[in-house]
């Protein structure tokens, strides 16, 4: 794997009990599900349930509409497998949601910009329904979620997911803060803090654009121009991984 391509998503080493995990789902199914509120990304059915939101509200379902604190909906209280996970992890969390998908049904390709781990916060999915032909795309990579893992993904990218089963996917999906307790956990699963750096270097990110805006004009003047840029990135690149 590359090194740009470390931080793009991350198997945490965080446990959880399936069953247990099935069981509290089975009383949140009872409970009334909203359509999510982004229809224009998604085709089919994807619809969502809160556990924490700025309203204490369980048909609150936005990732984060205000600048209220975030409170346990009632919902939360009935779960207690739900509770016990996100008590063991010690970060300030915000909006706490299930999300399903139906059969046949596709979350569109999209960006959420800024939720990255980079910028100081962060999503995670820890899938309870799903199936190997779900497709989990972020960055153009299929990331092969089983049940009760928990998993990172730097959403800034574009990403996706195509539900070719024949049953519903659902993830337990939580947003929290980025905190040193988070950093000990990501580097346990083996975050790149170096790349991250160089990703944040407005000089490389800059010197991108221009290689974007370059190949459009396919000349040779501006392919050689492309070079250069792309060895001075490399350059900043090779430095980083030679001083780890």
């Amino acid at each position: 794997m590359n090194a740009a391509a470390v931080n793009d998503s991350l198997l945490l080493p965080l446990k959880t009990d399936v069953k247990k995990l099935e069981s509290d789902l089975q009383i949140c199914l009872e409970a009334r599900w909203k359509e999510h509120f982004n229809d224009r990304d998604y085709s089919g059915s994807w619809t969502a349930i809160a556990l924490r939101s700025q309203s204490g509200n369980a048909e609150d379902i936005n990732a984060h509409n205000s600048d209220e604190p975030f409170i346990d909906t009632l919902l939360m209280n009935e779960c207690a497998y739900f509770k016990t996970i996100l008590d063991e992890l010690k970060f300030e969390k915000e909006t706490i949601r299930l999300l399903r998908l139906q059969p046949g049904s596709v979350i569109k390709e999209h960006r959420d910009r800024g939720l990255s781990y980079r910028f100081g916060c962060f999503r995670l999915h820890i899938p309870i329904v799903t199936d190997a032909a779900v497709a989990f795309m972020v960055g153009g990579k299929n990331i092969p979620m089983k049940k009760g893992e928990c998993w990172y993904a730097d959403f800034d990218l574009l990403h996706s997911v195509n539900n070719e089963s024949a049953q519903e996917r659902i993830h337990l999906v939580i947003d929290g803060k980025r905190n040193e307790w988070t950093d000990k956990l990501f580097a346990a699963a083996g975050y790149d803090f170096e790349e991250e750096k160089q990703k944040n270097d407005p000089s490389v990110e800059t010197k991108k654009q221009m290689i974007e805006q370059l190949r459009s004009m396919k000349t040779p003047a501006a392919d050689e121009v492309i070079r250069k840029l792309e060895m001075e990135i490399a350059a900043v690149l090779n430095a980083g991984e030679n001083a780890n």
